[in-house]
């Protein structure tokens, strides 16, 4: 997938005519949807591609993967209303060129009938269209875990993405919530949700190495949410992905936040001059994303494994053991 082009008139157009006539543009959710929409289902699914095409031959894969539980199932909202403004940042301003977005949520395998929702990489506007028939499913299990090892499994095992496969340049996965991942990926919830059948367990460490390979992986903690203050919620992301957690005081600002954070990893741009991008855009949202990127824009470095050939990382040949 990933063919085409994102038009800000056809999605203006499109929201225009939802104003008109009182439609939601979460539908499918709003119409009183319980399963997971079949274009979102993971289960049986070989792989969500972002592949090269004459409209993008250089493209780049971009995910983001929200918790739709609770209080974070206002997240997808957000996102669909500022659309415009990360596709404009990232392709007007020149951060990436070629990018192909995935749209996906979360949930909790112990208890919800919409665990895993993932969409597919896109280029054009079907990428609203991904977002609108996501089930805001609103569960959880009132525990302070969610099954975000679920997706990185699919993200890890599931996706094909040609900037790594045929540049040895890696994509980039945002989460974004307010909760633990279970400290295992249980091999029947993957049965049960992808439909794979592993020999068994697999520790949540080992994924994260795993998906790494693939993904500069960031997560999303958004103030207000219900477990956002948990030095706990804190502690177990930053041991697993260190600086790229991202601490955001206004969720209005995630759309920005994500433009900015590639921007600043491609090396495309340093913090201020994004933040002047932002200001000439007319958002308001710049004070949030400079607290939010503060210390990523600080230790910025060169990462060397970025630019490894598939199958190497900066230290040599992988030995990541698959189940």
């Amino acid at each position: 997938m990933g063919s085409g082009h994102w038009s800000t008139d056809v999605y203006t157009a499109r929201a225009g005519y939802r104003a008109s006539t009182g439609a939601s543009a979460f539908a499918y959710s709003d119409g009183g949807a319980t399963t997971v929409h079949p274009d979102l289902d993971p289960r049986g699914v070989t792989a969500r591609e972002s592949r090269d095409s004459d409209d993008h031959p250089e493209s780049l894969a971009i995910a983001v993967l929200f918790d739709v539980t609770g209080s974070m199932r206002g997240v997808p909202r957000t996102l669909q209303t500022k659309l415009p403004d990360l596709l404009g940042l990232l392709l007007r301003k020149g951060y990436v060129e070629h990018p192909h977005i995935l749209f996906g949520a979360v949930g909790d395998a112990t208890c919800d009938r919409a665990p895993l929702q993932i969409g597919q990489f896109e280029a054009d506007n079907r990428m609203d269209d991904d977002l609108g028939k996501i089930l805001l499913e609103g569960g959880g299990g009132g525990q302070m875990t969610e099954s975000y090892e679920l997706a990185m499994y699919f993200m890890a095992r599931h996706t094909a993405i040609d900037c790594y496969e045929k540049r040895g340049r890696r994509g980039y996965l945002f989460m974004i919530g307010d909760e633990l991942a279970y400290p295992r990926v249980k091999r029947h919830e993957v049965a049960a949700v992808i439909g794979d059948e592993p020999a068994e367990d697999l520790p949540l460490a080992a994924l994260v190495g795993e998906l790494q390979r693939m993904y500069e992986v960031y997560y999303i903690i958004p103030e207000g949410a219900g477990h956002a203050g948990s030095r706990k919620l804190r502690d177990f992301w930053q041991d697993l992905l260190g600086q790229n957690v991202l601490y955001l005081d206004d969720l209005d600002a995630v759309c920005e936040t994500i433009a900015l954070t590639i921007g600043l990893a491609e090396d495309a741009i340093d913090l201020g001059e994004g933040l002047e991008h932002l200001e000439e855009a007319g958002s308001e949202a710049g004070a949030s994303v400079s607290r939010a990127l503060a210390r990523l824009d600080a230790s910025r470095a060169p990462v060397a494994s970025s630019a490894a050939p598939p199958g190497l990382d900066a230290s040599g040949p992988s030995t990541t053991t698959r189940l």
